[in-house]
């Protein structure tokens, strides 16, 4: 194992009030691609300042390897200073970096450097800031919520990026596919501590709800142990008082144990607001059209929406999504075509830049509107501190001003305002942004459950596979030019019916491709035609060779199969999860093969 290049140990930093991080650690070694996660407000974007050396903590070891290079992607990146977006690029190379890779890193990001980051939307700003940390290529990333506000072809070249790079990395982010993809190992920060898992994110879930339960178990036993020590010391003898005084001294150490054991934070607890059924048919739109001088944002686009779809509409920034969104809403009028809405329409809308929210309003009167204390949810007086408390807000936090809040706690309070309200036309702009993993698997809930209709955009690709019921998208992906196309089901059922398109493309192309090819073939064969020596042998071979690699994958699951491996061994558990993948991909190679040639031979012989 080598040694860590940076390390945090014992962490401990409180703002006055509980401590945030009471004995947190993090290590780095070389090679390292960890996803740090927590619920929001845990401490993982402060965990991750103290480890570059922006926010000093208040007790614990910090060590950083003298000759590593950190650089460190904040949420908010200060542009002060900088007359061009080349310019503040650059300053983050060190001596000796390539200048050309932040010329590289900008134009794959959509940018020319020229652009004054006085200007720029959120999106420009997050690439800018990913440009200037990833250009001098150094020895440890740190990334906080890299995937804000960039759109889906950006965050899969970053991922790509981040995959090949020879930096370690640290990241957090709300995007459940990214890390995936992405991280190798998991510090999961909860309730001051950290606990590491030397896997990547997609294991991390069966692992949080593994030690939960064994901590709940705990407790339970504390509980009944304490239960028995009272009861002897009760009834017990009473003549052995030496005896009973140390056993005394262990109860009340116990007792002191279980008052002091901190839950996890609780989940949160919502349904929507019943609204009165809106009509069968929601929106339809008959061939609307909409362009910004010479440029088309939507050319000739029909839809159906009927009550109980759920749509996602995705595509690149600036591709006309929320232009579209508007459109279908009635808020934008088409240029040509006809918009027409459903009866009893309930409209709530979570708007992605959160401007429904005045910082200087309090989180009180923003839910109640300045009605008192009390809102009516689902026909029901409650009180605003107890519907508080099932968005995870404390009773204390109800006079204190938004601005106080957390990314993550101002889209909380914005979805506890819609959902209070009655609903059945539901407009989420990317409503997945700054959500923890726990909030963001209650909005799933919420969206795939209700009653009435959901529009979404997002890019968030594993909310979108879980929640709705077909995907808008630009026809041209990578050059959008007005056209859309919706697709049945979700963000990867939109991918697998392009490909299915484009392959049928290519079929059709070489079809009408081969008539050309047997004119341009010398005659006097046999007119039927026949496989070569090659493609037989490979017919009859085949069979064999993939009887092989599927004894072989077999061999291979039987070893992992075994739940001590990983703990005993992770370099073979890895070694035998690469060789899997390899024979999985021959296998698939060598049935495609045959396949072919078997329709080949059919054809051939009539």
């Amino acid at each position: 194992m080598a040694p860590p290049i940076l390390k945090l140990d014992d962490i401990f930093l409180s703002f006055g009030g509980a401590p945030l991080l009471a004995g947190a650690s993090l290590q780095i070694e070389p090679g390292d691609k960890i996803c740090l996660v927590g619920r929001n407000g845990s401490g993982k974007s402060t965990l991750l300042k103290i480890a570059a050396g922006l926010v000093e903590a208040q007790s614990g070891e910090v060590f950083r390897h003298p000759s590593s290079t950190v650089r460190y992607l904040e949420q908010a990146p200060d542009f002060a200073g900088f007359n061009t977006v080349q310019a503040y690029a650059e300053a983050g190379l060190g001596p000796g970096d390539d200048p050309y890779r932040v010329t590289y890193l900008l134009s794959h990001l959509g940018l020319t450097g020229e652009e004054d980051p006085k200007m720029l939307s959120g999106g420009e700003s997050r690439r800018a800031a990913l440009a200037r940390v990833l250009a001098p290529e150094p020895d440890i990333l740190l990334l906080d919520e890299p995937t804000n506000h960039l759109d889906l072809p950006t965050i899969e070249w970053l991922e790509g990026e981040l995959q090949k790079t020879r930096s370690a990395l640290v990241l957090i982010s709300h995007d459940r596919r990214f890390l995936e993809k992405v991280s190798t190992a998991t510090v999961w920060l909860d309730r001051g501590t950290s606990r590491r898992l030397d896997r990547g994110f997609s294991h991390f879930e069966a692992w949080r709800d593994q030690v939960l339960e064994a901590e709940e178990l705990e407790q339970h036993k504390l509980g009944k142990a304490i239960e028995r020590e009272e009861h002897w010391l009760r009834y017990g003898v009473t003549a052995r008082r030496k005896r009973n005084m140390r056993r005394l001294g262990e109860l009340q150490t116990m007792r002191s144990q279980y008052r002091g054991h901190k839950g996890p934070q609780g989940t949160v607890q919502a349904t929507a607001s019943d609204a009165q059924e809106s009509g069968k048919l929601v929106i339809e739109a008959d061939k609307i059209t909409k362009s910004f001088g010479e440029r088309a944002i939507v050319t000739p686009f029909s839809i159906r929406v009927h009550r109980g779809d759920c749509i996602g509409l995705v595509g690149p920034n600036g591709a006309g999504k929320t232009t579209l969104l508007k459109m279908l809403t009635g808020q934008l009028s088409p240029d040509s075509g006809t918009i027409k809405l459903g009866t009893n329409l309930e409209i709530a809308t979570l708007d992605q830049k959160r401007e429904d929210l005045d910082p200087e309003d309090t989180l009180a009167n923003y839910l109640t509107d300045g009605r008192g204390e009390n809102l009516l949810v689902n026909g029901e007086q409650r009180h605003v501190t107890g519907y508080m408390k099932e968005f995870l807000f404390q009773p204390e936090q109800a006079r204190t001003p938004i601005r106080s809040l957390s990314g993550g706690e101002r889209a909380r309070l914005m979805l506890a305002r819609i959902l209070s309200r009655p609903t059945n036309l539901l407009i989420l702009d990317e409503p997945t942004n700054d959500l923890d993993i726990e909030t963001l698997d209650l909005l799933q809930e919420i969206v795939a459950g209700f009653p009435g209709t959901v529009i979404l955009v997002s890019h968030d690709r594993d909310f979108l596979d879980r929640t709705v019921t077909s995907t808008i998208a630009p026809a041209a992906p990578d050059a959008p030019d007005g056209r859309w196309i919706e697709y049945a089901g979700g963000y990867s059922d939109m991918l697998a019916q392009r490909k299915g398109a484009l392959d049928e493309r290519k079929r059709a192309e070489k079809a009408a491709e081969k008539p050309k090819t047997q004119e341009a073939a010398p005659s006097g064969g046999n007119s039927k035609g026949k496989l070569s020596f090659k493609q037989k042998f490979a017919l009859d071979n085949l069979p064999k060779e993939m009887a092989k690699a599927e004894a072989e994958i077999a061999k291979r699951e039987q070893m992992m199969a075994d739940p001590n491996l990983f703990t005993r061994d992770p370099t073979a558990f890895n070694r035998l999860a690469s060789e899997m993948e390899k024979l999985r991909a021959g296998l698939t190679k060598m049935e495609e093969e045959w396949l072919e040639l078997e329709m080949l031979r059919e054809e051939l012989e009539g």
